[in-house]
């Protein structure tokens, strides 16, 4: 039986401005670029009375909440917050699975401190938070990683919450099957036309059923819920995929999409080889004003060797969309499919 914790930092981006600026605590802040297009990527407590949340618009923010302070974001700062945070968990353990820069899982089962209680090393983490960064988190407790992450979000801000083995059942039976990982609202509708609303009457249907209306994911819907859940804690998981994107100010002609594609392009070479990664296939992502997306990939002979070359080939992608006079309001650019140097490429082109 294993120990985990999962471990969620308190309005994360939000509480590192008030703490770094005396004059923002106690007030309703907003991390985000002002503008049409720009997205909220995080409210502080304050402003989340108002509604206010994380990728909801910004101007609908400014509806919500007038008297919010907007803040553009500083990720540099936000990355070190969380370097200092997996500092104090690998005080514990070296089982460590980020998910990102806050929030991650712990596996505690054993562990550094020996300390056979995972709700007291969930305490301890949380008053070093406190103590060291003057920031706040908080923690589920469970069996698995499924539960716990469940778990983090029933003492918000600043508390914990243990589910033991034996309470898993009872834990899950009430929550809406919409808490599942994996169901969406298209999920969760398709459900509710089985008559299915809860986990507890999720648990009524057949694994066979499931798998029938559902697929391979149906088999871990039966799991779920039951609380069963298998996946280890994964340290050191590899980098999958690396991208950029990039909202326009007002819609643009594909044509006018080259300077933003070229910018991207640089920030995803520059990141690869930050990470020292050899990416072999090259994405790229348009949305239209519509709010369709679009998406062409490549995965040529040789992985690019420069940023020039990556380039190249994103551009080389946007000419296999077909315009018929469309607008854009968003480009991206992405590298995936690491490899080692000298590893065999199994599939030469995937188009």
């Amino acid at each position: 039986m294993r120990k985990i914790i999962h471990v969620d930092m308190d309005a994360f981006y939000a509480s590192v401005e008030q703490r770094d600026d005396p004059a923002l605590r106690g007030k309703p802040v907003v991390v985000a670029w002002k503008g049409a297009r720009s997205v909220v990527c995080a409210a502080s407590y304050e402003a989340r009375q108002f509604g206010v949340r994380s990728a909801i618009p910004a101007l609908r923010a400014e509806r919500l909440c007038p008297q919010a302070v907007f803040v553009p974001p500083d990720f540099v700062r936000y990355r070190a917050a969380s370097r200092a945070t997996r500092e104090i968990f690998a005080r514990h353990t070296d089982l460590i699975e980020p998910l990102s820069l806050d929030e991650a899982y712990l596996d505690v089962t054993t562990n550094k401190q020996d300390i056979g209680s995972a709700t007291e090393i969930a305490s301890r983490i949380r008053q070093a938070i406190t103590d060291e960064l003057a920031l706040t988190a908080s923690a589920g407790i469970a069996p698995n990683k499924f539960i716990a992450k469940i778990a983090s979000e029933w003492n918000k801000p600043n508390g914990q919450f243990v589910v033991r083995p034996h309470e898993v059942e009872g834990f899950l039976h009430p929550l809406a099957v919409g808490r599942i990982p994996g169901v969406g609202k298209v999920m969760e509708g398709k459900l509710q036309a089985l008559g299915i609303d809860t986990v507890g009457a999720l648990r009524t249907l057949d694994q066979a059923v499931l798998e029938q209306q559902f697929g391979k994911y149906g088999k871990r819907l039966y799991e779920l819920a039951r609380g069963i859940d298998e996946h280890a804690v994964q340290p050191h998981r590899p980098t999958q995929s690396i991208s950029a994107e990039d909202t326009f100010a007002q819609d643009v002609p594909l044509a006018d999409t080259e300077p933003k594609l070229r910018q991207l392009a640089e920030k995803v070479w520059v990141a690869a080889q930050k990470e020292k990664l050899i990416g072999h296939t090259v994405v790229l992502k348009l949305k239209t004003a519509q709010f369709r997306i679009l998406t062409r990939s490549l995965t040529p002979p040789t992985p690019p060797v420069s940023c020039a070359a990556l380039t190249d080939i994103a551009l080389s992608l946007r000419s296999r969309v077909t315009d018929e006079g469309a607008l854009y309001r968003l480009v991206g650019v992405g590298l995936s499919n690491f490899r080692e140097p000298n590893a065999r490429l199994v599939q030469p082109a995937l188009f």
